[in-house]
């Protein structure tokens, strides 16, 4: 009787197939023989035929070579945290894709020399806030304060009202960060009312920074009072301490739709020294940290030895540039989404799904920012509503469909989802059933 193991392909003859060529330039040779020496084997143990080798190789090896996959956001949450906050607009992508060769990131083309890095994108930031006498740029947010603290309140005081001392995911929590840098936090106030005489009384020799913390994923309400920084600037600005802000959610100028949420340009021109924002959120660019000031504190930070740590690469600088000074960025046109186009889109899609079977229906629902952004503001929308055991399914789809549950229903939110992508989803919902 004939040896089976005989008739399996051998690894020189399938590296040479035109398609695992291919396979070989995209994701690299390690990759692409892990993926035959799995199938050969399953093949020596009579898992799989020989003939089927080629194929299982193929089936094994994913599109790309990060593992990352692209997921349709139909959670109707903006910003979701777990799915990397805003998705870069077209310019920026295109930004990214040019920046990923060699550039001049850091050079002078003219003389050759050593050029201020990352100097057009600064340029596009000081242009979108013309309040900011300079700017700077590190990897995130909590970098943005971490440099701050560390260079302005390093073994000495943060004051800072008790209201603000925030939580965000994953149980990260400010006060923890700014301790980590060597500075003491005096917290002042209640958690639900704070005083300017509540930071007069804290303010002395040891003081180092205010620091005025937007509560961006929570809001206290009913019997509350907090100071603003106009009032807050003033007394830093008798008592020489700076005040440094932090904006958090990305909004470099007044947002109308979101009228509670602070910006940029209104807390400088409000009197604060220095103020911190996430390029992720609401500006809807890349993940970074922004931080906007006077020019003698905001050198001072850049040339801290812990800025170097702290900077970003020439992929962030690229797609942060083409974000500001570009069009319209995703997150902004999702924000902007009118109520009655997303409810005819979602009727569309409804009508769609019926007509090939499956049980649909166009329904109202709200939207949030999300990102720890605007909490409490909900934005109309409309979603396709399907039995709510679909979505589990629709997570494992081609391309992946992360949606929400509500009283047994699974909504797909249409306003982080893009016209676009509107096929994408029905092909997703399609293989649903087939799939199950």
């Amino acid at each position: 009787m004939a040896d089976h193991r005989r008739s399996i392909p051998r690894t020189d003859t399938l590296l040479a197939e035109p398609r695992l060529v291919e396979a070989r330039r995209r994701l690299g040779d390690a990759r692409v023989k892990a993926a035959i020496v799995a199938a050969q084997q399953r093949a020596r143990d009579g898992a799989l035929a020989p003939a089927e080798v080629l194929t299982a190789v193929l089936a094994s090896l994913p599109a790309a070579a990060s593992g990352l996959r692209p997921v349709i956001n139909a959670t109707g949450v903006l910003l979701h945290t777990n799915l990397g906050r805003a998705p870069l607009s077209a310019a920026a992508r295109r930004a990214v894709e040019r920046a990923a060769g060699v550039t001049d990131v850091e050079l002078d083309l003219g003389t050759g020399g050593r050029g201020r890095r990352g100097r057009t994108a600064l340029a596009a930031l000081a242009a979108a806030v013309p309040a900011a006498e300079a700017v700077h740029v590190v990897n995130n947010n909590a970098a943005a304060l971490v440099l701050a603290a560390t260079t302005l309140a390093a073994g000495a005081e943060i004051v800072i009202s008790r209201g603000e001392l925030i939580e965000i995911g994953d149980g990260f929590r400010l006060p923890d960060l700014l301790a980590s840098t060597g500075a003491r936090l005096r917290e002042v106030g209640m958690t639900n009312r704070t005083a300017l005489a509540d930071y007069a009384g804290a303010i002395g020799p040891r003081t180092g920074m205010v620091l005025k913390v937007h509560p961006s994923n929570y809001r206290i309400e009913g019997f509350t009072a907090d100071v603003p920084v106009a009032r807050l600037s003033e007394l830093c600005r008798e008592r020489g301490i700076p005040l440094v802000g932090d904006a958090g959610s990305g909004l470099l100028t007044p947002e109308p739709l979101l009228p509670r949420e602070p910006d940029v340009a209104s807390w400088l021109k409000e009197g604060a020294d220095l103020v911190t924002t996430s390029g992720d959120k609401l500006l809807g660019g890349p993940q970074c940290g922004l931080l906007f000031g006077r020019a003698a504190l905001v050198d001072r930070l850049r040339r801290h030895p812990l800025a170097r740590a702290l900077r970003v690469d020439k992929i962030t600088l690229a797609a942060l540039e083409a974000t500001v000074a570009g069009p319209p960025t995703p997150t902004w046109e999702c924000l902007h989404a009118d109520h009655a186009t997303l409810r005819s889109r979602a009727e569309r899609l409804a009508a769609r799904l019926r007509g090939e079977g499956i049980d649909a229906e166009a329904v109202d629902t709200q939207s949030v920012v999300g990102g720890g952004g605007a909490p409490g503001v909900v934005l109309p929308s409309a979603a396709v509503a399907l039995d709510g055991r679909m979505a589990a399914a629709l997570r494992r789809a081609e391309p992946p469909v992360l949606a929400r549950v509500e009283n047994d229903r699974c909504l797909l939110d249409l306003r982080a989802v893009p016209a676009d992508h509107d096929d994408a989803l029905l092909a997703s919902v399609h293989a649903v059933p087939a799939a199950e």
